[in-house]
């Protein structure tokens, strides 16, 4: 079982730590525990609690209505709220809940949802990378491990290979090769990136993870691209800029990195490089190339 500070509360809910101490004192929504030395701290159920109570807050209950429900009535409106369409904050926040308890069922309609009402890229830059960002303070607090990582990541990537899938295919437009270098895992973030550029009229070549120096050029060659793209996350180590330094010089096309651009001084200049910092100027990027847009 997870501990929290009310710091910890604080970000993971968006309620302000003096707020929860005024609700917790005046309310007894939350009930912290003390160590032998007297610092208070919280568990998983006051999480849980306070993001119920934050949903319900930010959707017109008042803190003294909400406290006079019972646990399973604020389940009950927790449920209705999140069966209909929320604001962005709210999204994320009933993800987080139907996610720390497993409620695959809940997790996955709300997603469902969010595809089908937004699209899969409004979904994903509106909702699902939102959660992604908040997925780490949940991490970080122990809200969440391993098994809640594999299972999301495991679901979004087969949501983005089914609607890379159901895209038309593209024929005539510009092409990408598309890969990540050794030791970068961000399958998820690859197959977005794959997604954008299709819907775009794109023809991308995808090689994948694990990608050596040889694989891509070997790859932008026989394609005869436009371009080979690849994304500098945070996980990666300084054996990225080296492997950067040796593929720009060397590759037949163009060559474009996505992400972090704070590693990539030594090759900045280089005239064969692009260098997109994050998902916006990516976007603005593959718009410049785009052949025959899906709406």
């Amino acid at each position: 079982m997870a501990i929290y500070s009310i710091s910890d509360l604080e970000e993971l809910t968006g309620i302000k730590a003096h707020t929860i101490r005024i609700w917790e004192k005046r309310y007894g929504v939350v009930k912290p525990e003390r160590t032998p030395t007297n610092i208070r701290y919280y568990q998983d159920d006051d999480l849980k609690a306070l993001i119920n109570i934050a949903l319900l807050n930010r959707n017109g209950f008042k803190i003294s209505h909400i406290a006079s429900m019972s646990p399973a009535e604020i389940a009950q409106h927790v449920a209705e709220i999140t069966a209909i369409d929320l604001p962005g904050e709210d999204q994320v926040d009933a993800l987080s809940l139907s996610l720390i308890e497993m409620d695959t069922y809940k997790f996955e309609s709300i997603i469902e949802s969010n595809i089908e009402q937004m699209g899969l890229e409004s979904a994903m830059m509106e909702v699902i990378y939102p959660f992604l960002e908040k997925l780490g303070l949940l991490w970080l607090s122990g809200a969440m491990d391993i098994s809640h990582e594999k299972y999301l990541n495991n679901l979004i990537v087969r949501k983005l290979m089914s609607e890379i899938d159901h895209l038309p295919l593209v024929k005539d437009g510009p092409v990408f090769v598309l890969f990540l270098p050794p030791g970068n895992t961000q399958e998820l973030s690859m197959l977005f990136v794959h997604f954008l550029m299709k819907k775009r009229g794109i023809r991308v070549i995808n090689i994948g993870t694990d990608s050596d120096l040889d694989s891509v050029r070997s790859a932008c060659r026989l394609s005869a691209a436009n371009k080979a793209i690849t994304l500098n996350t945070d996980e990666q180590d300084f054996t990225f800029t080296h492997y950067i330094e040796k593929l720009v010089k060397t590759i037949p096309c163009g060559l474009v990195v996505s992400g972090r651009v704070q590693d990539l001084s030594t090759v900045e200049d280089e005239p064969n490089l692009d260098i997109l910092n994050g998902l916006d100027d990516t976007l603005a990027y593959l718009e410049r190339y785009s052949g025959s847009p899906v709406s």
